[in-house]
């Protein structure tokens, strides 16, 4: 094959499935990594150098490199694993690489700051707001514009005025950095025997070879202390460390603790961001001035240059699964991405993934266990109410039994926490007089009440009415009536049974981020008695005063035929029941349930939890699934029902034999349709060592293409059979 050196491959950042070639004009230099841009039909779109042209196109007819900028290359780790996620989701490697580019605002040189400092030349005229700006420059140190518009007070003009009189002089100087250097010998904390064995584990594995560990450690057992002076530790060896957290309403109080911990800020990478932090945060990552970065799951994509150790707090939490676009979970890239850079792994939880914990019985990852509180607190005492003996009256949520122990808090002084993990007032409205049930017209769910705003909402969709007045099939104006309880209705049986508490409600649709945060603050001071809250408060909080916990449903995550149900429900719960007594009180948490000898409450009560993963490896091993097994989902959707559930059938019938595949379906998903499109699942099972994604693949390649509103989504590791 004929060389060509100045041609190459440059991979665009758009779904596609491989790179374009181009040509480098004379003068400029480009390598494998370089970033880009490139004319891509009528505009310029950033890429990547991805290597020498994959075929061979007429010299005069390619078109040229428009601009290489003035950045370091991607590293080769990286670009692996760009193709290693494309492959592996079936995502189009182009896709992949969109989350690791961000903007040209990112690519560009950073402007200067403007600054000013005194000459020592005495202006003709000095007024006190020039007096004011002269004496705050005594130091012969230069003041940026903004800083010394803030210390004096006096207007831009002042300062342009003695400039122009020769008082002060103008310079430009390099912006700074986003963050400090975190200081690995910072505020290093005191920790007990228990987490400095936990520590010393951790540390045993190489800083510059892969390594996983788990850790394992009951709520409030101090893991953030230990993979902290673990991230301390990579740090000493020069390295970068990336903290990955499930959710953003847990950023603020897990900043303030690095803060205190290393003396400054990490960088932070998450979606309340502005877009000029952002690409701020990202330049910082690449040129290494940033050494450590808290963020949600696309930090995963951050184009580090040396890449130490990754650490996922919460590894088990569904968040980390990326469901729209690229389908990936960032647990499993997380080891991905390390493996590739010769970097550690820290996946910390108290209720760890039953793929992870199945991985830690194998050996393939070091298994660090935390089986106690810090500072000797006791774990909570944990009840199952069986409602079908001791439930509430009817028309009532919470029973008796946990009625009197949330009163006996109250009247100590401390705080309680009725969780039920369902959204507004009720999940259902109802005709008593001819049975009409509100449903969502775009998609195949209730409509969810939700009484502060006066709304009737989809969770799917985002549709919402005004709550109705009559019923809209019948007229009856006297008959409709709230089925079942959420949130808002807990809310408000708990302020007829307990008027004099100070009651707080938090759910994810109950305020901003910003709202949140503040709301958790409120709670850590004591201001107030009774928190009423959905799944944002079971996890990443410490309550000193919270004593007491319901769980109104216990039994809620198990009834939707979900393979992962009895471990979503035990993580779930374990994380609830966590928040109770996590100082000097002991915790009391009470689940409320119907199936008191299911596996989940009998762990749960018994204090066993390797019962419950022995009970579940097992059920999952016969089964052939995770991580016995492997599954794929397709979602074949459209916006008429006939036309998805056709074009299913003629995809199942264009699948490949292949020893070892099950397929299921096609069957309407149990969500059929969302915003309007009508969805049709099919499932492919295999053993863990086959290549079910190339299978897939291959599948597809095979079958007839979408056409028209077809789609089809590929889910490589399902999380959910929504």
């Amino acid at each position: 094959m004929e060389d060509h050196p100045d041609i190459v491959a440059v991979m665009v950042g758009v779904a596609v499935e491989g790179p374009y070639s181009y040509r480098i004009p004379p003068g400029m230099v480009v390598t494998r990594g370089s970033i880009v841009a490139v004319p891509l039909g009528p505009r310029l779109t950033l890429g990547v150098v991805w290597g020498p042209p994959k075929d061979m196109v007429a010299h005069n007819r390619l078109r040229d490199i428009a601009q290489a900028y003035d950045i370091p290359p991607l590293s080769e780790e990286l670009l692996k694993l760009v193709d290693w996620v494309a492959r592996y989701t079936l995502a189009a490697p182009g896709q992949v690489l969109r989350a690791v580019l961000r903007s040209t605002e990112a690519l560009d040189t950073p402007k200067p700051v403007i600054a000013f400092r005194r000459t020592g030349h005495e202006p003709e005229k000095l007024t006190p707001a020039r007096l004011r700006v002269l004496d705050t420059l005594m130091d012969d140190m230069a003041w940026p514009k903004a800083a010394l518009v803030g210390a004096t007070g006096v207007s831009a003009s002042v300062i342009e005025g003695l400039e122009r009189a020769g008082a002060v002089e103008r310079l430009e100087m390099p912006p700074p950095p986003v963050v400090l250097p975190p200081d690995p010998d910072g505020a290093v904390a005191s920790l007990s025997t228990a987490q400095q064995q936990a520590l010393a584990e951790i540390t045993a594995l190489d800083p510059h070879q892969f390594g996983v560990a788990l850790l394992d450690g009951v709520t409030g057992g101090g893991k953030t202390e230990v993979f902290f002076e673990a991230v301390a530790d990579t740090l000493r060896a020069g390295r970068q460390a990336l903290i990955l957290l499930p959710e953003i309403a847990l950023t603020n109080t897990f900043i303030a603790r690095f803060t205190k911990r290393f003396g400054t800020r990490p960088a932070e990478w998450h979606s309340d961001m502005t877009p000029a932090q952002r690409a701020r945060v990202w330049r910082g990552v690449l040129d290494g001035t940033v050494r450590a970065v808290v963020g949600a799951r696309s930090a995963l994509f951050l184009p580090f240059r040396e890449l130490g150790m990754l650490v996922l707090d919460e590894e088990h939490d569904g968040a980390y699964k990326q469901a729209d676009g690229i389908t990936y979970h960032a647990r499993d890239m997380a080891v991905v991405r390390a493996h590739l850079a010769n970097a550690r792994v820290i996946l910390s939880s108290a209720t760890p993934s039953v793929e992870t914990r199945n991985n830690a019985n194998a050996g393939r990852y070091a298994h660090v266990l935390l089986t106690s509180r810090f500072a000797e607190a006791a774990l909570p005492n944990i009840t199952a109410i069986d409602m079908r003996v001791d439930g509430p009256e009817k028309g009532q949520w919470i029973a008796p039994l946990l009625a009197r122990e949330v009163f006996a808090a109250l009247d100590r002084g401390e705080q309680a926490l009725l969780f039920l993990n369902r959204r507004g007032y009720a999940p259902l409205t109802l005709c008593r007089s001819c049975g009409h049930q509100y449903q969502c017209p775009d998609c195949s769910a209730w409509m969810v009440e939700h009484r502060f705003r006066g709304v009737l909402m989809c969770h799917h969709c985002g549709h919402e009415v005004r709550t109705p007045k009559v019923c809209g099939a019948c007229g009856d104006t006297e008959s409709l009536t709230a089925v079942g309880p959420g949130i808002e209705r807990v809310a408000e049986e708990a302020a007829a049974r307990f008027p004099d508490a100070r009651r707080v409600i938090l759910s994810s649709d109950m305020g901003s981020n910003a709202q949140l945060r503040e709301r958790f603050a409120e709670i850590e001071r004591g201001e107030f008695d009774l928190i009423i809250g959905t799944q944002l408060v079971s996890k990443g909080h410490h309550f000193e005063k919270l004593s007491v916990v319901g769980v109104l449903d216990a039994d809620l995550g198990l009834a939707h035929g979900d393979p992962r149900a009895a471990e979503k429900t035990f993580q779930i719960l374990t994380q609830v029941a966590g928040r109770a007594g996590r100082a000097s009180r002991t915790g009391k948490a009470f689940l409320q349930t119907y199936h008191p000898d299911h596996a989940v409450m009998r762990a749960m009560v018994t204090g066993d939890r390797e019962a419950f993963y022995a009970h579940e490896l097992l059920a999952r091993e016969a089964g052939g699934l995770p991580p016995f097994g492997r599954l794929a989902a397709l979602i074949v959707s459209a916006n008429e029902h006939d036309v998805a559930m056709g074009f299913a059938k003629k995809l199942l019938s264009a699948a490949p034999m292949a020893d070892g595949v099950k397929l299921f379906g096609p069957a309407d998903a149990p969500i059929a349709m969302v915003r309007g499109r009508h969805r049709v699942r099919l499932l492919a099972q295999s053993g863990k060592d086959f290549d079910l994604s190339g299978y897939v693949r291959f599948w597809l390649g095979q079958a007839e293409k979408v056409t028209g509103n077809l789609r089809v989504q590929v889910d490589i590791d399902p999380m959910s059979f929504m």
